[in-house]
């Protein structure tokens, strides 16, 4: 059953479709560059073992800088990932952030379009291995390959944060979990 990290002002989870309102100042960043820590974010986590394959379709009104809204897995307060979408410079951002040992890294890849549409995403677990994949006209695309240093079970669940802002409101329509998708990376 999912429970909430830092609980939301205001959620409703009914007929597999979840909305949330984020607190203002919210965010999940360890350290590097900015040299803050923020553990405040929210995270709605439920535990998964093994390997897994895990889909979720989002919308929100991005407008702040660094609106934030996506999926998590998290080891522990020191070592997880964060991936969706990270509104900024004007534009939305599909972002992936991976935290080891109490250090967050950042890459972003810009979206095309307005900053209500939907967007889907995947994240599948080989091992130690963590692919992210972005689906973009029908097609999957890979935004990164990770290694995070992770135990059999690890919590994973949708995730949104304000850290600018005065709040978000998003809409998660579909999340899902299943075993891997194959392996291969290539065709």
């Amino acid at each position: 059953m999912a429970a909430w990290h830092n609980e939301p002002p205001a959620w409703k989870d009914e007929d597999g479709v979840l909305t949330v309102k984020t607190a203002r100042e919210t965010d999940f960043w360890n350290n590097t560059f900015y040299r803050f820590r923020h553990d405040n974010g929210h995270f709605y986590a439920d535990k998964v073992e093994g390997d897994f394959s895990a889909e979720l379709a989002f919308a929100a009104n991005y407008a702040e800088l660094y609106d934030q809204s996506g999926l998590m897995l998290r080891v522990d307060d020191n070592n997880w990932l964060k991936t969706g979408v990270e509104f900024t410079d004007g534009f939305m951002h599909f972002s992936v952030v991976v935290t080891r040992d109490d250090q967050s890294d950042w890459s972003v890849m810009r979206l095309e379009g307005p900053t209500s549409q939907e967007i889907t995403l995947r994240l599948t677990r080989h091992e130690e291995a963590l692919r992210v994949q972005v689906q973009i006209d029908g097609e999957w695309r890979l935004v990164r390959l990770a290694y995070l240093d992770m135990p059999k079970a690890v919590e994973l669940g949708p995730m949104c944060c304000s850290p600018v802002g005065e709040g978000l409101d998003v809409t998660f329509t579909r999340y899902a979990v299943g075993p891997a998708i194959a392996r291969e990376l290539h065709d």
